[in-house]
C-alpha cells in the first residue's frame, strides 16, 4: 500500500497564497467549506489545514509529515524539524516580513534598554521573552490575541512586538518602530522521521523543487521577437537572460526569431528600447515554472 504524505497547508493569512502557489506548481488543492482536509489531485498526498502558528509543533510530533509555516513560528516553539526549503512569497509585497518593536509615536522610548520594566504585547511570546532575557532587559510580556497595535493606544501595553512588511498599519496607529528583532519568511519543513523515509522524502523533494520553480517563474517573463540580421548584435546585447537568448532563422529570410527569459521588473523599460533598435513583433508571455 502506497504511503501517503501528510501535508500541512497553513490556514489563515497564508492559505490563499499557498493554494495559488501549489496550483502554479501543478497541484490543485480544493478547500471545501469547513473541512480541514482539502482535496488534492495527487493520490500520494493527504492535505490538512493547520494554523501556521501550530504547524511546526504538529510536524515535529509527526501528526503532519511536512508543511508550510513561517520561520518565526519555528523559532517561537523551538521546534526540532528539518527545514527543506525557503519559500519567499508574499500576497502583497516583495519586502521581507519583519518582527519589530514599536512604541507610541510621541514616546520618549527610542531603544530596547528604554523598555526596562515595561509591558510588551505580542503573539510571539516565547521568542520575545528569550530575546529580552539574552539582553538582560527585564520586561513583562503579555500574549496578544490580535489587534496588537491597539494595545498601546488603549493603554494595555507600553510597547508591542508585531510583524510588518510596510509598517503602514503601525504608522496608522501613530506608532513608531524602534527595533527589528527578526526577519521571517515561509519555509517548507518536514518531520525528521518522514524525511528519513525514502518514499516520503522523494515526494517532499518533488514539492520543494516545483514550488521553488514556480516562485522563480513569478519574477520572470518570456520575450520573443523578430530581428533583422543587421540589428542582431545590438538586440542581443540588450537582452538580459538566464544564459543566452535562443536565436533561429526565419524561413527563407534574413530575419531571426529571438527568444529570451528576462526579469519582469525590466520589461516596461526594455521593450521600447528593443523597438527603437529594430526588433518587431515582440511578444511577452508568463511562465509557470523555471527549473
Amino acid at each position: 500500500m502506497k504511503k501517503l504524505l501528510k501535508l500541512g497547508i497553513p490556514k489563515g493569512s497564508l492559505q490563499d497564497a499557498t493554494v495559488a502557489l501549489f496550483r502554479r506548481s501543478g497541484w490543485k488543492i480544493n478547500v471545501n467549506g469547513r473541512s480541514y482536509f482539502p482535496d488534492i489531485n495527487d493520490d500520494a498526498i493527504e492535505c490538512a489545514l493547520c494554523r501556521a502558528q501550530e504547524m511546526s509543533i504538529n510536524v515535529e510530533s509527526g501528526i503532519i509529515d511536512a508543511g508550510l509555516t513561517g520561520k518565526d513560528w519555528i523559532a517561537e516553539h523551538g521546534s526540532d524539524v528539518h527545514v527543506v526549503s525557503d519559500l519567499v512569497y508574499s500576497k502583497m509585497s516583495a519586502r521581507p516580513a519583519r518582527w519589530v518593536v514599536a512604541v507610541a509615536g510621541d514616546s520618549p522610548m527610542n531603544k530596547l534598554e528604554d523598555l526596562q520594566g515595561k509591558t510588551i504585547s505580542t503573539e510571539l511570546v516565547k521568542f520575545t521573552n528569550r530575546y529580552f532575557e539574552e539582553r538582560n532587559i527585564d520586561v513583562n510580556i503579555k500574549f496578544s490575541w490580535g489587534a496588537t497595535e491597539a494595545k498601546i493606544v488603549s493603554g494595555l501595553a507600553d510597547a508591542i512586538v508585531e510583524i510588518t512588511e510596510t509598517e503602514s498599519t503601525i504608522r496608522a496607529h501613530n506608532l513608531k518602530v524602534i527595533h527589528e528583532i527578526m526577519q521571517t519568511n515561509t519555509q517548507l519543513i518536514a518531520n525528521r522521521a518522514a524525511w528519513q523515509d525514502p518514499a516520503k522524502r522523494q515526494k517532499i523533494e518533488q514539492i520543494a523543487l516545483l514550488l521553488q520553480s514556480a516562485l522563480v517563474a513569478d519574477r520572470l517573463v518570456g520575450l520573443k521577437m523578430n530581428v533583422p540580421e543587421s540589428k542582431m548584435e545590438k538586440i542581443v546585447s540588450l537582452l538580459p537572460s538566464l544564459n543566452g537568448p535562443t536565436v533561429a532563422h526565419l524561413y527563407k529570410s534574413d530575419w531571426f526569431s529571438v527568444e529570451s527569459i528576462v526579469d519582469s521588473s525590466v520589461v516596461r523599460d526594455l521593450i521600447p528600447v528593443l523597438l527603437k533598435e529594430g526588433a518587431e513583433g515582440i511578444i511577452e508571455y508568463p511562465l509557470n515554472k523555471v527549473i
